[in-house]
């Protein structure tokens, strides 16, 4: 095992609005909300892992299954105690790193082009 599941994220134009419609329908609660609404997490506490994410996206062109010029839109966050060891070995099984990086995540393709970070404390 390289990591942890930590968060299903969601690209959506209202992240509160979704948060609520999948708290409703999941029975989960707001673990974590940004005062910017850019970012909600439902689930439990920071450390109790996995959670669903959403994040702001003001121009999210939404999926229209199973029209393939619009398909399903997520990335997985992976969370991982050495993000150095991490990263080699995802880059060994075939991700390529993309841009951009926070001061707690890097992003990756996987071999299929979707993205996921690896995230670290």
């Amino acid at each position: 095992m390289i990591g942890q599941l930590r968060s299903v994220v969601i690209d959506c134009p209202d992240p509160r609005a979704l948060a609520g419609f999948y708290a409703e329908l999941l029975g989960l609660s707001i673990a974590e909300d940004d005062t910017d609404d850019d970012w909600v997490v439902l689930g439990g506490p920071r450390g109790q892992y996995p959670r669903i994410a959403f994040q702001a996206a003001p121009d999210l062109r939404a999926p229209n299954w199973p029209d393939p010029e619009r398909p399903q839109q997520f990335h997985l966050d992976v969370q991982v105690d050495d993000v150095d060891a991490a990263e080699q070995r995802v880059l060994a099984l075939g991700a390529r790193r993309l841009p951009g990086e926070g001061d707690d995540f890097r992003v990756y393709a996987d071999p299929a082009g979707h993205p996921f970070c690896l995230v670290f404390e």
